[in-house]
């Protein structure tokens, strides 16, 4: 007599639940992406190059080029330039956000946090997070510069920290704009050239080194309204006088619209392709 022995089967065709993932351990998850890309600077000290020495590298060279000139000396040219200074260099480097999202969508590192039990939008929100690092160190070492070379606004201490948090604050908007080329461009090359092309005339063509005053009617019309020149006054005013103005305003609103419109999209098209 034979015996048949039945093995029990297990059903493969049910799927794996989706595990949920709340809105703390959301937030946990994107400081540990942030800090994944502090660790970046720490193993690749020259990704600092640029907030570290672009910032005094042009300040003293428009100084000490344009001083005399615009001002009559240095020291007196230092509160039209300092300001100018903190929006160029704070601004040109959120282009960095986007470059390096596309590097690592390029490695397929995101390819391997996909496969991770945690939210797909960390990796995004981590590496904007942690460039607000970068930005703060730009503004510090700025006004360092601007300090040695015989700067001495009359904001006072709260005028100061307004105007850094303003700038960092709106360059941390603007890198949204450079996170969406990131992800939609399909090279890190692309996204540095094309952003630098529209970049360097905002920044030049404003009233960041001289007065609007000397330039060209035709010019002028598109300074006044130029976001980087109402940033450049706000920063003056603040840091300067102490005075809260329009522009400061002008700045936040500019800067809260761009979050409002352009982080949307770019966490849309994030989450299509990680």
């Amino acid at each position: 007599m034979t015996t048949t022995l039945t093995m029990p089967t297990t059903d493969r065709t049910t799927p794996t639940p989706k595990r949920h993932i709340s809105v703390q351990q959301t937030v946990t998850q994107s400081m540990t992406m942030a800090y994944r890309g502090l660790l970046k600077f720490k193993h690749n000290p020259e990704q600092l190059f640029d907030v570290v020495f672009q910032p005094i590298i042009f300040t003293l060279m428009f100084s000490y080029i344009f001083g005399g000139a615009v001002s009559g000396d240095v020291t007196s040219y230092l509160p039209t330039i300092i300001p100018g200074i903190l929006a160029q260099t704070v601004i040109t480097t959120s282009i960095v956000t986007g470059t390096q999202l596309r590097e690592d969508m390029d490695k397929g590192v995101f390819d391997r946090f996909r496969s991770l039990p945690i939210a797909r939008i960390s990796p995004l929100a981590g590496a904007l997070t942690a460039d607000v690092v970068r930005y703060f160190i730009a503004t510090l070492i700025t006004f360092a510069t601007g300090f040695a070379m015989g700067y001495r606004p009359d904001g006072g201490v709260l005028g100061f920290l307004a105007a850094g948090a303003l700038v960092i604050f709106c360059a941390w908007s603007i890198s949204w704009i450079f996170a969406l080329m990131g992800v939609l461009m399909n090279k890190a090359s692309s996204v540095q050239g094309i952003s630098m092309l529209v970049l360097f005339p905002l920044t030049f063509l404003s009233n960041a080194f001289v007065s609007v005053d000397t330039m060209p009617g035709w010019l002028q019309a598109f300074v006044n309204i130029n976001p980087v020149s109402h940033l450049v006054t706000a920063v003056r005013d603040l840091a300067n006088n102490g005075r809260f103005g329009v522009d400061v305003l002008w700045s936040l609103l500019g800067a809260a619209i761009i979050v409002a419109v352009i982080a949307p999209i770019t966490v849309k098209a994030y989450m299509r392709k990680a």
